[in-house]
């Protein structure tokens, strides 16, 4: 069809779109017509346009004839290079009509779009789960196959996402670009540090709909549900006993082992636990963080304090199962038992 429109009289009867040759024309009605007359020989993909098979046919090859003027980076199409040039020049061409957001490609506008629309056109055929970007459902594919493609040079171990190998190479490099503004402090990840802010923030997101207890972490609110359910998930490989929390494990196999990874930089002294340690380092230091609220009797250790407590309460939760007699403190009880022993008859 033949239109009176200046430099372009052919028009398309379908959408409207003007150009200047008839071949122009005929190319583009195959955007309508679906029709892809030009296929690859080597994988048989389609296309509608010869430029665009010509294009495609250089992912085969590897031939890059576009090269970038400023920094020498190659592509197999002209469009490729655009888009590359576009991160040198710092120009953002595609806006969002939502936000105003603006971005150097329209994929990065149409993945943005959906964050307003909630679509997500992308569906897991195994799970029916739903993604916004295509990227996005071959990772979590991934979770299905077991597929683990990145691995780590250093130690050879692998992972499903880029993302997290990145995050695992600072276990080796030491990396930590996350600096605490407050303390000065850094990690290795990104949420190591929001978590460490609510240290310095008081905030505890995470509750217990049993008690209403409040944590900063998420892995501590678990940990805090097994005191709910009595559920005990780690056990010690070498006598059973049970704990509900990892690190406890950890803990408990220096009973078996004998280790004592925690020593004292005054006197060489050697520990299994932390905390032993730090107990201990009061001893050189004369510190004595826990004060009584009745008398401000202060103490080094915080069991000390809670025993002290008992003078002023009057507790006495330890009873002798020969006479019933009740005492405040374990050591009170032992001394008495033996008494038993030494008479050999009740009270």
């Amino acid at each position: 069809m033949q239109t009176s429109t200046g430099n372009k009289p052919f028009s398309c009867e379908v959408c409207g779109s003007a150009f200047s040759q008839n071949s122009s024309l005929k190319r583009h009605m195959q955007i309508h017509t679906g029709e892809k007359p030009y296929s690859c020989e080597i994988c048989v993909s389609t296309f509608s346009q010869k430029a665009h098979l010509k294009s495609h046919m250089r992912t085969h090859t590897q031939e890059k004839l576009y090269s970038c003027e400023m920094c020498g980076s190659s592509f197999s199409d002209n469009s490729s290079l655009k888009r590359h040039i576009r991160t040198h020049t710092g120009e953002k061409s595609y806006s969002c009509e939502i936000c105003g957001a603006a971005f150097s490609q329209t994929v990065n506008l149409k993945s943005h779009v959906r964050t307003h629309t909630g679509e997500k056109p992308y569906a897991c055929e195994m799970c029916a789960s739903a993604f916004s970007e295509y990227s996005t459902l071959k990772s979590h594919m991934r979770t299905h196959t077991g597929d683990k493609p990145y691995s780590c040079e250093f130690c050879g171990s692998t992972f499903a996402l880029n993302v997290t190998l990145k995050l695992h190479l600072r276990t080796h490099t030491g990396e930590k670009p996350y600096t605490c503004e407050v303390c000065a402090l850094s990690f290795s990840h990104i949420f190591s540090l929001k978590s460490h802010m609510r240290t310095h923030t008081g905030e505890k997101p995470y509750s217990c709909k049993i008690c209403q207890s409040t944590f900063s972490l998420n892995c501590n609110l678990k940990t805090h549900m097994f005191t709910h359910s009595g559920e005990k998930p780690y056990s010690c490989e070498v006598c059973g006993l049970s704990f509900s929390r990892k690190s406890a494990v950890k803990r408990h196999m220096f009973t078996h082992t004998g280790d004592k990874p925690f020593s004292c930089k005054v006197c060489g002294s050697a520990f299994s636990l932390n905390r032993n340690l730090k107990s201990h380092i009061r001893t050189h230091t004369g510190e004595k963080p826990y004060s009584c609220e009745v008398c401000s009797t202060s103490f080094s250790e915080n069991s000390s304090l809670k025993r002290h407590i008992r003078t002023h309460t009057g507790e006495k939760p330890y009873s002798c199962d020969i006479c019933g007699s009740t005492f405040s403190q374990t050591a009170h009880l032992k001394s008495h038992i033996q008494t038993h022993s030494r008479i050999g008859i009740k009270c």
